[in-house]
């Protein structure tokens, strides 16, 4: 029997929606990361860090941010992820 990972979704919906887990990369290289900022005190300083890491490593990484904590990320800025990441890193942080 297979067991099947969920998750919840947590975009902005009026109610949660379980959403099956995506199997992660069994390697990161040759893929791009994206670093996303939610907005958070710090988070920029974590995610400072990540890419610094991800460069020593030879990986490519494209940064992206929401305007403010308090706020959905813009449907833009959503897709431009989609775009161009092929696996996110959700900084969260105070």
């Amino acid at each position: 029997m297979t067991t099947m990972n969920w998750m919840r979704d947590p975009t902005a919906e009026t109610s949660a929606v379980r959403r099956p887990r995506v199997t992660p990369p069994a390697s990161l290289d040759g893929l791009t990361i994206g670093l996303f900022d939610i907005g958070k005190t710090r988070s920029d300083e974590f995610l400072n860090q990540v890419e610094k890491r991800c460069n020593e490593r030879g990986l490519k990484v494209k940064r992206y941010a929401k305007p403010t904590n308090a706020k959905v990320a813009p449907t833009e800025v959503m897709q431009q992820v989609v775009a161009e990441a092929d696996a996110v890193l959700i900084a969260l942080s105070d």
